[in-house]
């Protein structure tokens, strides 16, 4: 187990350090989140201290895959990962962006959309190219298999949220302040008939005014804006996509952003326990 750790420790070492550029954004990103951590440390915020921990963590996620899986990330997709990592969860979670900054959440998740729909692309188009498994797919069957990927992984984090919320008390479901209801259970001869309410200014609960100046949305508003954006990702990669299958991958800002497999002389796991082996032998 120990060998085992050693090795995958040193494959994502040389992994990291092939890119000069990913390798920087990495560095400096890894810098950044010990000093946010270090700022929230001494002002008593240890969940964010947590958060930045995870954040560590993620940031490895790139390397780990690439090691793991044998696939080549291009240094664009490697580098906007870390990004997206960075803004939703230091950015946007300790340094709260999500409410300084009102388009900071559908910017991520359109982001989320249109990346997940290039990993979703990617691995029909790995798949397609296996020498073991064999597919014959249309450039128009492997755009929507992109495109419901990526919405189940919209959906997937929205039932993620839902759950944070409901078992852990959290706000990940951001709840949004209206001025208009319609509802069936406002039907005064309680029938099937929604029942609208205009012009809401306040609320009260339990006698008090909740001083919102008006009522409030919890969190439906805020899942479905989510999966719309997802949807407004998922479609442009899909169809950018769709034209990538069609060229045979040639050009286009879609090679930027779709795995390759890895070539003999970048499988730094195999290259590592071949050296490893060798060293034995001589020993």
């Amino acid at each position: 187990m120990k060998r085992k750790c050693k090795i995958m420790a040193e494959a994502m070492r040389r992994e990291l350090r092939e890119h000069k550029s990913s390798f920087l954004v990495f560095s400096t990103l890894r810098i950044l989140v010990v000093l946010v951590m270090i700022r929230q440390f001494f002002n008593g915020n240890y969940e964010n201290v947590f958060l930045g921990i995870l954040t560590l963590l993620l940031l490895f996620v790139p390397s780990l895959i690439q090691v793991s899986f044998k696939i080549e990330l291009p240094t664009t997709l490697e580098i906007i990962i870390m990004l997206f990592i960075f803004s939703a969860e230091i950015l946007g979670e300790i340094q709260e962006f999500y409410i300084i900054i009102p388009f900071w959440d559908t910017i991520l998740h359109t982001l989320n959309g249109f990346l997940a729909a290039a990993i979703g692309l990617s691995m029909v188009v790995l798949l397609n190219d296996s020498k073991r498994v064999m597919f014959n797919l249309s450039p128009a069957f492997i755009a929507l298999v992109a495109f419901c990927f990526s919405m189940t992984i919209g959906v997937i984090w929205e039932f993620f949220e839902f759950a944070m919320d409901q078992f852990f008390r959290l706000d990940m479901q951001k709840d949004t302040v209206i001025h208009t209801i319609s509802s069936v259970m406002l039907d005064p001869a309680g029938g099937n008939t929604p029942y609208m309410i205009r012009g809401i200014e306040e609320v009260m609960i339990n006698g008090k005014e909740l001083g919102l100046g008006g009522y409030l949305d919890i969190g439906l508003i805020d899942t479905m804006k989510d999966l719309l954006v997802n949807f407004v990702g998922a479609v442009v990669f899909s169809i950018i996509g769709y034209f990538y299958v069609k060229k045979r991958g040639k050009g286009g800002i879609v090679s930027r952003l779709v795995p390759s497999r890895k070539s003999k002389d970048r499988d730094y796991l195999e290259r590592v326990k071949t050296e490893l082996e060798e060293e034995k032998g001589e020993q």
